[in-house]
């Protein structure tokens, strides 16, 4: 079993919910915001220390939510503080920005790392859309032929012409190419079927993140492994991960309050001002292919947010308690889906860095040695 340590970099200051999006920057400050880079990077890179397999960095635009608009930036940063740990970039929302300029600088981090790169091609969320006025309906198409191109230039070694649907280029040779031949591993976000079926195209890793209902996801794995094999292709366990908001204490009682106070803040401050963004590119877009995609999206986020922690917990949501109940957890979810990365968000929303830090060290002593041979 494989462990990515995951972080959101959030903002843990705001005094009251923002209520529209783009949210203004006047609660924003530079000083602050310094010390909490400089604070997320090392706890970043304290996760080489503390056991995990990956460090997974992201991107989010206009919003408190995450202060990561470049993943690729963080990623550089860990380069040289880091020394095995594999830099999970999870990733670049490739349908709204250049694909060259990805594959360039996917390739950078890759050479610069010793080739330790996990290369995410994510397709975004909807206000994402929005915010880069890129039009929802082409999400799809434009992360599949993002994604080939990305592949096209990192194994071609010769200049070629690309002339496709969503992007022509007449010539292109990148300077680096990856260290990693023919080309660094890649994850593709898989919470449908839609997105399943993509994943196993380009042989990527699927990810799944806040899970509502495992036998949900159990049906997109089985979708996944038969496109797989449709392609030609056998998937591992290591192919398969699956996203846990995870708080480990000292003790369950412990563990729950600072979830509790943690969750309140990310739900009802961070992710208020996306909400009325996300529901009406949903409602007036093809951002989803059909109304059933539409309808499981809109209920998993509904059934997050009304289930009570015990029921998150006991529906394998989230990973919240001591060190014995948490490898109970990942064993019952483990058990359940068969998979073979975690990726667990261990900063939640204003929950104070020492709880993090204590959390990840908790992990690597007592939860870790029980579930590695999972």
């Amino acid at each position: 079993m494989l462990f990515n340590f995951f972080h959101l970099m959030p903002w843990p200051y705001l005094e009251e919910a923002p209520t529209s999006w783009p949210v203004s920057t006047k609660a924003f400050d530079a000083a602050r915001a310094r010390d909490l880079y400089e604070t997320y990077t090392a706890d970043m890179a304290y996760a080489e220390d503390c056991g995990f397999d990956w460090v997974g960095c992201n991107e989010h635009h206009f919003s408190p939510y995450g202060l990561m608009s470049n993943c690729n930036l963080i990623g550089a940063a860990l380069v040289s503080r880091t020394k095995k740990i594999k830099l999970g970039m999870l990733g670049n929302l490739v349908p709204l920005v250049n694909p060259v300029r990805v594959a360039e600088e996917y390739a950078m981090i890759d050479v610069m790392s010793g080739g330790r790169l996990i290369a995410g091609m994510m397709r975004g969320i909807p206000h994402e859309y929005r915010a880069y006025n890129v039009n929802p309906d082409d999400s799809y198409d434009r992360l599949d032929e993002a994604t080939s191109l990305i592949v096209k230039c990192w194994t071609s070694d010769e200049p070629f012409r690309w002339e496709g649907k969503h992007y022509n280029y007449p010539s292109v040779c990148i300077w680096p190419k990856p260290m990693q031949r023919p080309s660094p591993p890649i994850l593709m976000s898989a919470s449908n079927a839609q997105g399943a079926e993509l994943a196993a195209k380009h042989r990527a890793i699927m990810g799944m993140t806040l899970i509502a209902d495992l036998d949900l996801v159990r049906k997109n794995i089985d979708i996944y492994k038969s496109a797989a094999r449709a392609h030609g292709w056998e998937p591992t366990s290591a192919h398969i991960l699956t996203g846990h908001q995870t708080v480990i204490a000292d003790t369950d009682a412990e563990a729950r309050e600072i979830m509790r106070k943690a969750m309140e803040y990310f739900h009802q401050v961070l992710m208020r001002p996306q909400r009325e963004v996300q529901t009406d590119v949903l409602q007036n877009t093809g951002f989803y292919a059909n109304a059933e995609q539409k309808q499981y999206f809109d209920k998993r986020l509904q059934t997050l947010r009304e289930r009570t922690l015990e029921e998150q917990i006991e529906a394998g949501t989230i990973f919240c308690g001591s060190p014995e109940s948490v490898v109970k957890q990942m064993k019952h979810v483990h058990k359940a889906l068969g998979h073979g990365v975690f990726n667990m968000t261990m900063k939640i929303g204003n929950m104070p860095d020492t709880a993090v830090r204590r959390g990840m060290e908790l992990f690597r002593d007592r939860v870790l040695p029980e579930v590695r041979g999972l």
